[in-house]
Parts: C-alpha cells; sequence; structure tokens
C-alpha cells in the first residue's frame, strides 16, 4: 500500500511539473539548451580562449619551451614579416577564388536541378549532388592527385587540344577545394530557386524582361541570401584547409601549413598565425551581414 502511495506521488510531482513546462515555453527552451549550449562553450569557446591567450605566449629560443609570458612579438613578426603577409594574402585569396567558381559552377547546375528536371528527377540529383560527400575526403583528395599528375587524366584529356593538366600548385589547390565544397554552395541555391515563385517569372517575362534582366532583377536578390549561406562553407573551409595543398599544392603555402609546421617547433606562433582564419572569418561574416544578404536566412 506505501509503494502505491508513494508511486501516486511521483506520478503527481511529474504531471505537475510537466504542466509548468507546458505553461512556461521559454522555460522549457532554456532547460532544452542548457545542456548543449554549456558544451559549446566548454569546448568550442573555451578552445578559442586558449588558442588567443597562448598566442601571447613565446618560446625559449634554445629549449623551444613554451614560456609563459604575455608577449605581442608573435603578432608583431606575423605582421611585419613578408613571408607570413604574403601567406596570409594568397589563403585569402584562394578561399576568395574557390567560393567565385563554387557560385559560378553552383547556378547553373541548382538551376536545372530545382527549374528545369523534372520532379521525379530532382530528388535523385540531389542525393547524386551530395554522395561525393559520404566518400573520404582522402580519397577524393588523392583522386585529384593522380588526375593532375604528369601523364594523368588531365593531361590525356588536353592532350588533343595541344595542352597540359595544370598541374601540382596553386591553380591545382584552387581546383581541388573547388570539387570539395561545390555541393556546400549547391544545395541551399536549389533550395532557394525551388522555392521560387514561378509566377514572378512569368511576370517578369509578361513585361517584356530578357532572361539577364529576369536573373538580375528577379532570380538574384531572392537567391543571394542562399548564396551568402554557402559562401561561408566554401570561405571558411578553404582558408582553413591545410591537407589539401601538402597533397595537390607543390610548394604552395597556405595558413593551415604554417600552423602545423609551427606546432611543434613554435606553438606560440602557431596559435597566432591560427587566430588569423578566425578573425578573417569573423570579418567575413561581419561584411556580409552589412550588405543584408544574411537578413531574410
Amino acid at each position: 500500500m506505501a509503494t502505491d502511495v508513494t508511486t501516486a506521488a511521483g506520478r503527481g510531482t511529474v504531471r505537475r511539473l510537466a504542466g509548468s513546462l507546458h505553461r512556461r515555453p521559454r522555460l522549457r527552451l532554456t532547460l532544452l539548451l542548457t545542456a548543449p549550449l554549456l558544451w559549446l562553450a566548454v569546448l568550442y569557446l573555451g578552445s578559442l580562449a586558449v588558442l588567443f591567450v597562448s598566442a601571447f605566449w613565446t618560446t625559449n629560443s634554445f629549449t623551444s619551451q613554451v614560456v609563459k609570458v604575455w608577449s605581442t612579438d608573435n603578432f608583431h613578426e606575423l605582421f611585419t614579416t613578408p613571408v607570413f603577409r604574403q601567406v596570409i594574402l594568397r589563403s585569402v585569396g584562394v578561399a576568395l577564388a574557390v567560393t567565385v567558381l563554387c557560385a559560378v559552377i553552383a547556378f547553373p547546375v541548382a538551376f536545372y536541378t530545382a527549374r528545369v528536371a523534372r520532379p521525379r528527377w530532382r530528388p535523385l540529383l540531389v542525393v547524386a549532388i551530395l554522395t561525393p560527400l559520404w566518400a573520404s575526403y582522402l580519397v577524393k583528395v588523392y583522386a585529384w592527385r593522380l588526375i593532375l599528375s604528369e601523364g594523368g587524366l588531365a593531361d590525356w584529356m588536353l592532350a588533343p587540344f595541344g595542352l597540359s593538366g595544370p598541374g601540382f600548385g596553386l591553380p591545382a589547390t584552387v581546383l581541388t577545394l573547388t570539387y570539395l565544397w561545390l555541393p556546400y554552395m549547391i544545395l541551399p541555391i536549389h533550395t532557394a530557386l525551388e522555392q521560387l515563385p514561378a509566377n514572378l517569372l512569368d511576370a517578369s517575362a509578361d513585361l517584356g524582361a530578357r532572361a539577364g534582366r529576369t536573373f538580375r532583377s528577379v532570380v538574384l536578390p531572392m537567391v543571394l541570401p542562399s548564396v551568402a549561406a554557402g559562401s561561408v562553407f566554401t570561405f571558411s573551409l578553404s582558408l582553413g584547409d591545410y591537407i589539401t595543398v601538402q597533397i595537390v599544392g607543390g610548394k604552395t603555402q597556405l595558413i593551415g601549413n604554417l600552423v602545423y609546421s609551427n606546432i611543434e617547433l613554435n606553438l606560440p606562433m602557431a596559435a597566432a598565425l591560427g587566430t588569423v582564419p578566425v578573425v578573417v572569418i569573423v570579418l567575413y561574416l561581419l561584411a556580409i551581414r552589412r550588405t543584408g544578404a544574411l537578413n531574410s536566412l
């Protein structure tokens, strides 16, 4: 009997608690988000804080041991050494080039999958676009190394035209990164074009607008937020990549390579170099937000 009373009391408490949470949606949302946000703060923001702090430490030139003394020498060297400046500018240029190429390629592909292809084929085309993301990153990069190598597929295809492949270097890095991150640009543009009302295109044609004018005045303003969303992925992933450039980049150096090479020898300098992509990506996001492209996301 006592057990039944205790069980009933427990059920009543649970019901009252559930009713209280049902009446307070903000409290329910807070309880749901507390654990993941705490996890994010500890792992992600905590690691970023350690990165920023260690960037102001120094290294003993004789023992290579980290000396926890506050100093701005790493950042001074970072922005006064010509090699570091060239690598930073090259890395940002590669990220921008990959983003532009992804947008140029993604538009016609997404337009076909969203507006031209038959409705029953559209899900299959989207799956086909996303299929490369299921493959291993290293497998895809090494596949491009075989394609771009001397006597590889690129040379074989261009030989009838008297041309040869780009080989290993900066163009190969941009080409490979474009292939790797292209699905991240196609998918949001496809979604935006799929949701674009057909009557807007018909109205533009009825008013005498040609295809180019319709694209500039109707399609592009409505798809621009999706392009901005896709560019965040392509830009940030390209800026922080260092494996691709090691495999197909030849002697090309990007920020990621310098971070990797300094981890063992000069950890504070590696941390200072690691802050550069973070700052650049934050500035990139602020610039996109300033244009208003993210307002409707």
